[in-house]
């Protein structure tokens, strides 16, 4: 029986993984251990209560303040002493965090096969996103399987020389965890922490904006400028209000503290990182998001959210393609333009209700169980955007 150590270290990589997990752990022929290397520890360990996953193994390397390479050291080390322990069949990633690559170069080491989930994703800027490119790229030459989630992530592979009977357009995972998330939350809403009333309820018949934001290229510069725009815009929108949960990186904290923290606006809401089913059910409310994570491109158009990405590429180009996914960089001038755009225009949102995700139909864990077990290697996602690389004007 073949056993299979799922590794992963933050948050989006338990959101990914979660479905995964629970359809590997569903089946009798196949033994699936869960190794967390806690690269980010609170958020993580949120996500892994709501799915009901008790790592195996937890590596807890988590350090204030760490640094890329740290990280890189202690994690590299702590996972080949793992898996030299374990000695699993398959090792299986998720995305392009510091934690993938490392998982993958040690289970090389180890001459372990590795299964690249979400994988093909590009922008082809070695900087940006930074470390993440470089993480997924080299993720790649270091993989058996690679799971792309759609035929333009295929396409990208093949380029890079990778074997067509190695890559299986499976969709993504992401959808298959927010529609789990949606039963739950549709179930028992959950309280909003830092929100009037810990609820949506004061929003109720109001429109709301939805800002997140944390990647690495935005530091300093970029953020100045994003929290510049949401001054600007709650100003002119006092009918709008802005919800933003704020990441807890420093680098992100200061400035946003700094520039929208004092400010006498009741339309900011500057709240802590929600858990996961909280964020969902403010994705559910929006109006409009505002973000430079690569989940929420994803999940957004299955809530029929439009999104305005703070960054010049994107690696996830189908949505762009349908018009819920739009590139305005980090530049004021340039997100209080569009986001004007998007307020004073309701058919600029409505019409998002009827596009197709072309992420997922919620059954991708489900492929790539199978795929792993050795069961099936034909089953694929019928994804209908194949689009060149863009970069915003």
């Amino acid at each position: 029986m073949k056993k299979i150590s799922v590794i992963f270290g933050t948050r989006p990589e338990a959101i990914k993984m979660a479905p995964v997990i629970l359809a590997l752990k569903n089946r009798t022929d196949v033994i699936c251990r869960v190794c967390v290397t806690a690269q980010h520890r609170q958020m993580l360990d949120q996500v892994l209560e709501i799915f009901g996953i008790v790592p195996d193994v937890d590596l807890d390397l988590m350090c204030p303040n760490q640094s890329l390479g740290g990280l890189t050291s202690r994690a590299i080390d702590a996972l080949d002493r793992y898996l030299a322990d374990d000695k699993p069949d398959i090792v299986l990633v998720q995305g392009d965090t510091t934690t993938v690559l490392c998982a993958a170069l040690a289970a090389f080491y180890h001459k372990i096969p590795v299964g690249h989930v979400e994988a093909g994703l590009r922008t082809g800027n070695m900087l940006s996103p930074w470390p993440e490119e470089a993480n997924r790229v080299l993720t790649t030459r270091l993989a058996k399987w690679h799971f792309a989630p759609t035929e333009t992530n295929r396409q990208a592979l093949l380029k890079e020389g990778v074997s067509s009977s190695d890559i299986y357009v499976t969709g993504n995972t992401v959808i298959d965890a927010l529609f789990l998330a949606l039963q739950k939350v549709k179930a028992s809403p959950p309280r909003i922490m830092g929100l009037p009333g810990e609820s949506l309820a004061f929003l109720e018949k109001k429109r709301m904006v939805l800002i997140t934001g944390h990647r690495r290229e935005n530091f300093g510069e970029g953020f100045e400028s994003i929290c510049q725009a949401v001054a600007e815009l709650a100003c002119k929108f006092p009918d709008v209000h802005f919800v933003y949960p704020v990441h807890l990186n420093p680098n992100v904290r200061e400035p946003v503290q700094r520039i929208l923290g004092q400010r006498t606006r009741t339309n900011i809401h500057l709240i802590e990182p929600q858990p996961y089913l909280p964020f969902v059910a403010l994705m559910k409310h929006a109006h409009l998001i505002l973000t430079d994570s690569g989940g929420v491109q994803e999940e957004a158009p299955s809530l029929g959210k439009p999104v305005l990405v703070m960054r010049d590429t994107t690696e996830r180009l189908e949505a762009v393609k349908t018009g819920a996914v739009h590139l305005v960089g980090s530049g004021r001038a340039q997100i209080c333009t569009k986001v004007h755009q998007f307020l004073i225009s309701e058919e600029n949102v409505w019409r998002l209700g009827e596009i197709k995700n072309p992420y997922g139909d919620g059954h991708a864990a489900h492929r790539i169980a199978e795929i792993i077990a050795g069961t099936s290697g034909t089953k694929s996602f019928d994804t209908p955007c194949q689009v060149e690389s863009r970069r915003c004007s």
